[in-house]
């Protein structure tokens, strides 16, 4: 008797090849940023910039401490790419080394302000009601405050430190952050995906730290690297008044401080810190720029 003929099977190869494959949002995000040329060439520039900082140790041409006084301040030339300082000290192995603290800086201060100002605005708004006014009330009084006379109180009272920095200016950077997240969050949580978690019991911290927070990322993600550079310059003011980063340390700013004090006869000492302050600046800024278009929800597919 013959056999019936059955149908050939499918291999799981062709099956999956005949899918569609979808693409998420940090894919589409991903796509977009790679064809913004000026962000990726900050981001190229920025990783450099970290990787340089992290090997300074290795890679300066001389160690941070050995001066010359003999030469004292001398343009550049083949044995000092950017010259040499009023105590004979070589400038790019200073740049070198401020940029360690002025990243550091910018960074870990950031880092406060993120930890901060995501977790007040994210309680204040999926609390809601007397909570979220009263936060965001102390939020408001906080703003009236100018935050760079406060963090010059702050580095008065209790002494220059890096630590102290560190706190100072993170705990004045939060407020714009606590905003932006609130606002999020405030359309997110009448999203069905909120309003399930709620039903099923979870707490109002595992909400938050589950559901909420990682549905806010985009903003964060953006307003983070916006807030890295004023973080920098912030630091670089305070060091250029002389309250930041103190000697033997130097940073961006106290290297553009003791430029200009000396701009008219040695004007390699103000233009070169300035010039790399600058740079790092606008790639964080063209950098931002394009994580927001990148991330951007109104952004059609390709």
């Amino acid at each position: 008797m013959a056999q019936p003929e059955t149908a050939p099977e499918r291999s799981p190869e062709l099956s999956g090849q005949a899918l569609e494959s979808g693409s998420s949002l940090w894919h589409d995000a991903f796509v977009r940023l790679r064809r913004n040329r000026l962000a990726m060439m900050s981001l190229v520039f920025l990783v450099a910039l970290v990787l340089v900082a992290l090997a300074t140790p290795w890679l300066a041409p001389y160690s941070y401490e050995e001066q010359d006084l003999a030469l004292g301040a001398s343009a550049p030339s083949a044995e000092h790419w950017l010259g040499t300082d009023t105590l004979g000290r070589d400038l790019l192995t200073r740049i070198m080394y401020g940029t360690r603290v002025s990243l550091m800086v910018g960074f870990i201060a950031t880092a406060v302000a993120l930890g901060i100002g995501v977790l007040w605005g994210t309680t204040a708004g999926f609390l809601g009601g007397r909570v979220d006014m009263v936060m965001m009330r102390l939020v408001d009084v906080l703003y009236a405050l100018p935050f760079a006379i406060f963090v010059v109180l702050l580095t008065v009272i209790f002494g220059s430190s890096l630590l102290l920095l560190f706190l100072a200016i993170g705990a004045v950077e939060w407020l714009t952050m606590a905003r932006i997240v609130r606002g999020q969050v405030l359309g997110l949580r009448r999203q069905e995906f909120i309003e399930a978690a709620i039903s099923l019991g979870l707490s109002r911290w595992s909400i938050i730290t589950r559901h909420l927070i990682p549905n806010a990322l985009g903003p964060i993600i953006v307003y983070t690297t916006l807030t890295i550079p004023s973080v920098i310059l912030l630091e670089s003011f305070l060091s250029f008044l002389g309250l930041g980063v103190q000697a033997p340390q130097s940073s961006w700013g106290s290297l553009i401080s003791d430029g200009v004090d000396t701009m008219e006869e040695y004007p390699w000492l103000l233009i070169f810190p300035g010039l790399t302050l600058a740079v790092a600046l606008f790639a964080l800024n063209f950098l931002g720029d394009g994580l927001r278009d990148a991330l951007d929800p109104r952004v059609s597919k390709d």
